[in-house]
């Protein structure tokens, strides 16, 4: 399938008016030395020759000037550069050819100076093919500006298009976080509820401040470590009440690190990814490591104890971590499994 990329002629309209300037007086030279090799030099031939050219070549330019443009307002596209390019030569040669024998003989019924003979074929014929010629020359100097600066504003448009796309997609991925989290808290609700009400109690009341937080960074492509681990440390305590001490959490995080960012709840994720996979019991403790390096890179790592049976995914988790990585333009986490250790390697921006 041809992809068609458009751009509004008007955004490429050139701004032309010192090419008219110079260019209408440089066109006329030629017929000026072309009378004067006709006929003879003389200083009123001269005046004469080059007053009349700047009349009716001006005259000419703009008329091939407008041409130019309906053609670009039919073909704008990069992806019709042919046939506008086509239809705007095509144009040209047809008016020049009607209009310059036009130009030829009413010089010579206006010459005061009686030094222009009638015209002969010959003379007609010159005249065509110099000014299609240099009309041809012109032409082309305008398409290639106008493709020139077609093709920047089609990249710049392109480049904006990919960037809200990826906007887009990056807004509808925090949204998808949203009933995501939501739903999985409300579960572990329900389940506590008919086991320890008390707890329930508790739990709900974290939540909710959980979900204060969740609600207010959801809007930011980027957080504060500091924030995310103020954060994980609410959500570790509402994921205490339910698994108690069998899910240890330790986090070391270097000076300095507590200030650079991250997209918003990886580390809720990245928690809620391993305890989703592996067992948490008493007798076998779920341990997960948080910790920086000097290489400004935070690594989640836990003991690996699959379950025997894998619960229900949606598909968020690992991938959505990646996903907004990607979306921010940042290098894609690092993510290991050997077996006996599970570790995910994020950059810090």
């Amino acid at each position: 399938m041809q992809t068609i990329i458009s751009v509004d002629p008007q955004r490429a309209k050139p701004n032309d008016k010192w090419f008219r300037i110079i260019g209408i007086p440089v066109a006329v030279l030629p017929f000026v030395y072309f009378y004067t090799r006709e006929y003879g030099f003389a200083w009123p031939l001269v005046g004469l020759t080059f007053g009349w050219g700047l009349i009716t070549t001006g005259a000419l330019w703009e008329l091939l000037r407008w041409w130019v443009f309906q053609a670009r307002a039919n073909y704008f596209q990069i992806d019709n550069t042919g046939r506008r390019v086509l239809l705007t030569f095509a144009g040209y040669a047809v008016l020049t050819a009607l209009l310059q024998p036009l130009e030829t003989w009413g010089l010579s019924q206006i010459d005061p100076t009686g030094l222009v003979h009638t015209p002969t074929l010959r003379v007609y014929v010159t005249h065509i093919v110099m000014a299609i010629l240099f009309a041809f020359i012109v032409g082309g100097v305008y398409e290639v500006i106008y493709y020139l600066k077609l093709y920047r504003l089609a990249l710049t448009d392109a480049e904006a298009h990919k960037k809200a796309k990826m906007q887009t997609e990056l807004d509808a991925l925090r949204q998808q976080v949203n009933p995501h989290f939501l739903f999985n808290s409300l579960n572990s609700l329900t389940a506590l509820i008919s086991e320890d009400p008390k707890k329930a109690e508790t739990f709900s009341e974290e939540l909710s401040s959980v979900y204060r937080y969740l609600l207010r960074c959801n809007d930011s492509p980027l957080v504060p470590l500091a924030a995310e681990l103020d954060f994980l440390n609410s959500y570790y305590h509402l994921l205490k009440t339910r698994h108690g001490d069998s899910l240890i959490l330790t986090t070391h995080v270097l000076p300095g690190n507590e200030d650079r960012q991250l997209p918003p709840l990886t580390l809720q994720l990245l928690i809620e990814n391993a305890v989703k996979h592996n067992v948490v019991l008493p007798e076998q403790p779920l341990t997960i490591y948080l910790y920086t390096n000097q290489d400004n890179q935070l690594i989640v790592k836990n003991n690996i104890q699959r379950k025997s049976t894998r619960g229900l995914s949606n598909g968020i988790g690992l991938s959505n971590i990646i996903t907004k990585y990607q979306m921010l333009g940042r290098p894609t986490p690092i993510i290991e499994d050997d077996g006996s250790e599970f570790r995910v390697t994020l950059p810090l921006v």
